[in-house]
């Protein structure tokens, strides 16, 4: 599995789901990332591919792991590309 190339997958598909958030910044709800269909045939293991992006500061959320249902509501914020 190649990181960098799930990571700038992941960011395409933040920009197609999302919208500018308060700060201007492209936001999506992780409960839209997990339940679209294309995100579910591009990322194996989407949760991995958003930490891997967060420990690089592409992305930030609130918390360590985002699960489905628990943390639907939680956005997921672009800080760079």
């Amino acid at each position: 599995m190649n990181v960098e190339h799930e990571v700038s997958l992941l960011v395409g598909e933040i920009k197609r789901l999302g919208g500018p958030n308060a700060e201007g910044k492209m936001s999506v709800k992780f409960g839209v990332l997990f339940n679209d269909t294309q995100c579910a045939n591009i990322f194996e293991a989407l949760v991995g591919t958003l930490r891997a992006a967060k420990k690089r500061k592409i992305i930030t959320f609130e918390g360590e792991l985002l699960l489905q249902g628990v943390h639907d509501n939680v956005d997921v914020v672009l800080l760079s590309e």
